[in-house]
């Protein structure tokens, strides 16, 4: 219990926030401010957007009573204000941490987290049915949405708001416009906000009411202050600002200030009266009260630990990043082949383009948080002539499933979707590990799939597929590379030819992409016991090379599988589809890969050794393969302890 945070320590539960005064909002705005840049700064986390929704949590908690009335957060990656005011104050130090509290709303982890979430733009969508539900139940509880405009851009989220007046419920879609999502926004929905933050009626009127509010006696102001006054003129404004939300059905309420908590606390209060669909627009800072955080959002937004005092970043040591690899392999490939384009879905720096847009800004596309759209895009630029490259982060390639295989793969169009953040990503836990895309990915017909084992095969496998007269995906893990990045020219590989990169008569491992090094660190410890173990780079998915794979099935030894997908459908099955096709028994096979659980967050080197993909963990399943007769009748895949 930190003896500064005077009001936050008796904060208990949003009940505890009802009788505070105006200064203990203040207060306690500040306090949680400090509490939550002393916490990020050691356990890394969102920093920029949850300092800028600091009062909004207050006012939100202040006036409606969760968790009776059901509050639903867009990403909830905004929610560390939230989740101190909720009962999580002491165990908040726990943050992203193993066995901790979850960096996003889990329903599990508090009564007051409504709806979990951790993917953008599904706030509206939830809250129209947890409204309905509601009404159908016949109780009479709130219902809000909190979206950023980032995830307004969202087609999921303009979805919700196109349903919103059909299903004919009373909901409030706070939309809390930081002017800023992880990247700059873009698109007609973020033109709009802007030109709402920037109207010049809107402009004249907080001019003009400020005035007034100077000239008026004390006790006649329509809110406390003048800010006050000249939101609540604005309000009476929205039908003509808010023009395009009241076209969907909605009253629309703003811009308001976001960091009055006063102002919110009042627009709130009238909210909850009025019927139908409601937009509250608020207009917040990202990184509010830390001036590095301020200045730089975007660097602060996910962001690893840092000193607070200068906001230095804490670095780990180690080697070249699979993103910066693709980052400088993309650039210099496009400087010989004007044909190659660039998508992202927001993410310019998180996928490694920025550097790709800077050097080519007419060739690099960022279409807002739209994955299905930059899909169809991709193929759309490639049914022109053009080899585009959608570079995306595994768990948000979910988001386009349909527009990979009905867009790209049935007419076999040359798009290359680099795939960043496969298999465990650490602190963000579950809803951003990247663990199935080779479940999902390897049954379209016409796509290769490939996983490079380091940085340096990671620029072979993007030359080779931007060479390649077809649809290719490459995945690849978060961080550092196992080896030194060398920079060489890139080799063109031949597609479905994987490498023995060990010999061996007693054992063999055959591993793919991020699981190669620690299955060659296996076979070193087994050697040094006297044991001979094969161990193979299968490189590519789809297409399997079949003839070296076989190879290792006709020595009669056992083979352990290993990948960082789940265990359902993944490499590991694809192993076992092909031994089996060819009457090969499969009772000698044992994979080693994600289990069938959404896996929680933790460091990734915790994760790993949680799932058995350390090399001592899978020396350890061949020395049992080798010395037992687990391999005589016992058909079942042995997967790891539950997680």
């Amino acid at each position: 219990m930190d003896p500064n945070h005077l009001i936050l320590n008796k904060i208990n539960s949003p009940a505890d926030l009802k009788g505070l005064t105006e200064a203990d909002r203040k207060a306690l705005a500040e306090e949680i401010r400090a509490a939550i840049i002393d916490t990020v700064s050691r356990t890394g986390g969102h920093l920029a957007s949850n300092l800028g929704a600091v009062e909004l949590s207050i006012a939100l908690h202040t006036v409606f009573d969760s968790p009776d009335d059901k509050i639903v957060w867009d990403v909830s990656h905004q929610t560390y204000a939230h989740k101190l005011l909720t009962g999580r104050r002491g165990s908040f130090d726990t943050l992203r941490q193993g066995g901790g509290i979850s960096g996003f709303t889990r329903r599990d982890e508090s009564e007051h987290d409504s709806f979990g979430a951790g993917h953008a733009s599904t706030s509206i969508s939830a809250a129209l049915g947890l409204a309905k539900a509601r009404d159908l139940r016949g109780s009479g509880e709130h219902v809000i949405a909190v979206i950023g405009d980032g995830a307004m851009t969202g087609g999921l989220a303009l979805e919700g708001l196109n349903n919103a007046e059909h299903v004919n419920t009373n909901v409030i879609v706070i939309l809390n416009d930081n002017e800023m999502s992880i990247a700059e926004n873009v698109g007609a929905m973020a033109l709009h906000l802007s030109r709402l933050r920037m109207a010049p009626l809107y402009k004249r009127v907080e001019s003009r009411a400020k005035e007034m509010v100077g000239k008026m006696p004390a006790g006649r102001t329509l809110a406390r202050t003048a800010e006050g006054l000249s939101h609540g003129v604005v309000r009476l404004l929205g039908s003509k600002a808010g023009a395009v939300f009241e076209e969907l059905g909605f009253t629309y309420l703003g811009p308001i200030d976001g960091h009055s908590t006063e102002v919110l606390i009042e627009v709130l209060e009238s909210a909850k009266s009025l019927a139908g669909p409601l937009l509250v627009h608020v207009v917040t800072q990202k990184g509010k009260g830390y001036e590095f955080a301020e200045s730089d959002s975007r660097a602060f937004h996910g962001i690893a630990g840092f000193d607070v005092t200068d906001g230095i970043v804490e670095r780990a040591n180690g080697y070249t990043s699979y993103t910066k690899a693709f980052s400088e392999t993309i650039t210099e490939l496009a400087a010989s082949d004007e044909r190659i384009v660039a998508i992202t879905a927001a993410m310019p720096d998180g996928t490694g383009l920025a550097k790709f847009a800077s050097t080519y800004p007419d060739r690099f596309f960022d279409v807002g948080i739209a994955e299905g759209h930059a899909v169809t895009f991709a193929a759309g630029l490639a049914a022109g002539g053009l080899r585009p490259v959608v570079a995306l982060y595994s768990t948000f390639v979910q988001r386009a499933y349909d527009q990979i295989l009905h867009d790209v793969c049935l007419q076999n169009l040359p798009v290359v979707l680099a795939i960043d953040r496969a298999g465990l990503v650490g602190e963000d836990g579950p809803t951003h590990h990247g663990a199935f895309d080779l479940s999902f990915l390897r049954h379209m017909p016409g796509l290769v799939v490939a996983a490079p084992k380091d940085t340096n095969a990671l620029r072979d496998l993007m030359a080779t597929a931007l060479r390649h007269d077809g649809p290719m995906a490459i995945r690849y893990p978060r961080g550092g590379g196992p080896v030194e990045y060398d920079r060489r020219e890139p080799e063109i590989l031949t597609i479905g030819r994987g490498e023995c990169l060990r010999d061996g008569d007693d054992i063999a491992i055959i591993a793919v992409g991020s699981t190669v090094y620690p299955a060659l660190g296996a076979a070193e410890l087994l050697c040094a016991e006297g044991t001979s173990a094969g161990v193979i780079d299968a490189r590519f998915v789809k297409p399997l090379d079949e003839q070296l794979i076989l190879s290792v099935f006709e020595k009669g030894v056992p083979v352990i599988v290993v990948e960082d997908n789940t265990i359902i459908g993944g490499f590991g099955s694809a192993i076992l589809e092909l031994a089996s096709s060819k009457g090969h028994p499969l009772n000698c096979v044992r994979r080693i890969g994600v289990p069938d659980a959404f896996i929680a967050h933790d460091s990734l080197d915790a994760l790993r050794e949680r799932i058995g993909l350390t090399a001592a963990q899978i020396a350890c399943i061949a020395r049992e393969l080798i010395s037992s007769d687990v391999f005589h009748g016992n058909v079942e895949a042995l997967l790891p302890p539950p997680v």
